[in-house]
């Protein structure tokens, strides 16, 4: 099967969502599928197109399974709501382009959302192939850009939700990464249909993160040697309550035993340090090559994923399952029910709180600080959990038969935009 791939980011990039696309596209490759992949160039560490890739609007590589295509992203200040529309303008005017004119003949086009703009790529590109669209959805955008505040424009978010809503209507199919997730988007969906939105969790590699010794190089690199580290490792941006972490890094910082880390880059990020010039047992480190993260991942001694209030309900943060795969347990402060605390305690895995509530996030560290036997169960049974979840191949295989199914279904309805059937 000839698959056309458009998607954010993709290796050497960084981003979260790279990984798991980079992962599924080797996974699928290796059944013997051809790809091309529409993407960025990289730029999630920096904010910016990596030193090695600037001056290159546009570059195709070729690979044993397929292209790589590579756009300019036109990075901008994700606190600049503006500026930011345009730069996904911009990079959706080149994907559609890209998609559109290549002399790759598909028989499926999947796209990767957020950013929700790239949806009209993948769905032009399979109107004029007249192919089945799949459309996977990590972020349920605009749901998120409201909870956070950073779309209050009641036109703008009209716009934002119609568009949304016009896409998921004219997907032959529509992935998301929960059950919660699916109630979500299915009710978007309508009545038309609403068969078509399907639960396709993203898997963890636990061949490559596994449990190993906290004693790394990261840890003496940084100043963190026998100290029970507390870290949070990804995106500093809107979405999460990273002013919990410094809350609780003052909190203990009388503990000569304990050191806090932030490990990663993002909007936020300024804003972050300057409240916590006052906080000698906090660490900022900038996000790691791609290739250390199984290490970044055991220098913790204990993880952290504090979510904004809302934001569990759109939002599903992939780092979980690494941590989990690292045998590392879990503070989450997120929405009671939604994904990451009903997997926190499936798994056994740590402590959930309710978002935004400092004296309970602290109170958990505290706990799991006070208590070594406590944090080594928890992540082992963290760890157990993950050995039984999905692994790279078994997600591609799931996409495999879904692209199968939306070819059959195309086939037997007529090549008509889903939309209108």
């Amino acid at each position: 099967m000839n698959l056309l791939i458009l998607c954010p980011h993709y290796a050497p990039d960084v981003a979260p969502t790279g990984e798991v696309m980079t992962a599924i596209t080797e996974a699928l490759a290796d059944r013997g599928h051809r790809i091309h992949i529409v993407t960025a160039l990289p730029w999630y560490r920096l904010h910016e197109v990596e030193p090695d890739w600037q001056g290159r609007l546009w570059q195709t590589e070729s690979t044993p399974w397929g292209w790589i295509t590579r756009l300019h992203p036109f990075p901008t200040d994700k606190a600049n709501i503006v500026a930011r529309a345009l730069g996904f303008a911009g990079f959706t005017g080149a994907a559609t382009v890209a998609a559109v004119g290549s002399r790759f003949s598909p028989d499926v086009v999947m796209v990767m959302s957020p950013p929700l703009p790239l949806g009209v790529s993948g769905w032009l590109a399979s109107l004029l192939r007249r192919v089945p669209f799949v459309f996977n959805i990590q972020d349920v955008f605009p749901d998120v850009a409201v909870e956070l505040g950073a779309i209050s424009n009641p036109q703008v978010i009209a716009v934002a939700s119609w568009l949304e809503r016009f896409l998921y209507r004219r997907s032959d199919a529509v992935t998301v990464l929960s059950e919660d997730l699916r109630d979500n988007v299915a009710r978007k969906v309508g009545r038309k249909n609403p068969e078509r939105v399907r639960v396709i969790p993203n898997f963890v590699d636990t061949e490559r993160i596994v449990p190993r010794s906290s004693a790394t190089s990261y840890q003496q690199q940084y100043g963190l040697a026998g100290k029970t580290v507390v870290m949070y490792a990804g995106n500093v941006g809107l979405s999460q309550s990273l002013d919990l972490v410094v809350a609780a890094a003052r909190h203990f910082r009388d503990r000569d035993d304990v050191a806090f880390v932030v490990n990663g880059g993002g909007s936020a990020l300024d804003d972050l340090v300057r409240s916590a010039n006052d906080v000698p047992n906090l660490t900022f480190v900038e996000m790691q090559p791609r290739e250390r993260l199984p290490e970044v991942l055991a220098s913790g001694d204990i993880h952290l994923i504090p979510l904004k209030t809302g934001l569990a309900r759109s939002s599903v943060p992939s780092k979980l399952y690494s941590i989990l795969a690292a045998g590392r347990p879990v503070v989450a402060s997120v929405d009671e029910g939604t994904e990451v605390a009903n997997t926190v305690e499936r798994a056994g895995a740590g402590i959930s709180v309710p978002p935004d509530d400092e004296p309970a996030f602290i109170e958990a560290i505290g706990d799991l600080l006070d208590d070594p036997a406590s944090r080594a169960a928890k992540g082992s049974s963290a760890r157990c959990f993950v050995e039984e979840w999905v692994s790279p191949a078994a997600v591609a295989e799931s996409y495999e038969t879904l692209f199968e199914e939306v070819r059959a279904r195309r086939h037997r309805i007529g090549v008509a935009d889903p939309g209108d059937v």
